[in-house]
């Protein structure tokens, strides 16, 4: 892969983590049900803190893509860390979708009677689908260097 790719894919990773990371921080704030609550309160609510905790899923995977694509600039991806790092985002999309679908039952279960948590749902749907085509896509590619790495061994 060339190198600009491989630089242009670093950069939209880590946009991607800065843009995440200024939702997580400046949506409690225009979120609905913390429009009336003091800034302190709005960072200690339950679910809020839920978000942050399962966000630290989507950040590992971020991490883990970014070493990745070092790797391929090493012309080192048949190589046990990038199978290494492959494992560790199939497992971490794995656990966010998982996470995802609790915050969904959830706010299903809990919202209030006057919500309609349609849009969540939609989103969480659309969230957990696109974290379970990352761990597959990282599952096949793990299998597949772990098949070249033990091809080459032999």
């Amino acid at each position: 892969m060339k190198k600009t790719s491989i630089l242009f894919l670093k950069t939209v990773i880590v946009l991607v983590g800065i843009g995440v990371m200024a939702l997580l921080i400046r949506l409690p704030l225009i979120e609905g049900r913390a429009t009336n609550l003091d800034l302190v309160s709005i960072y200690l609510d339950p679910f809020i803190l839920y978000v942050y905790a399962a966000s630290v899923a989507f950040f590992v995977v971020l991490f883990q893509a970014f070493k990745l694509l070092g790797y391929m600039g090493q012309n080192n991806i048949f190589s046990t860390m990038a199978v290494t790092a492959l494992r560790t985002i199939k497992r971490s999309a794995i656990l966010l979708a998982v996470l995802i679908v609790f915050a969904v039952l959830y706010i299903l279960l809990f919202h209030a009677k006057d919500d309609d948590p349609t849009g969540f749902i939609t989103l969480g749907a659309i969230a957990t689908s696109i974290s379970l085509i990352v761990a597959a896509a990282a599952n096949l590619l793990e299998k597949t260097c772990s098949q070249a790495l033990s091809n080459a061994k032999n």
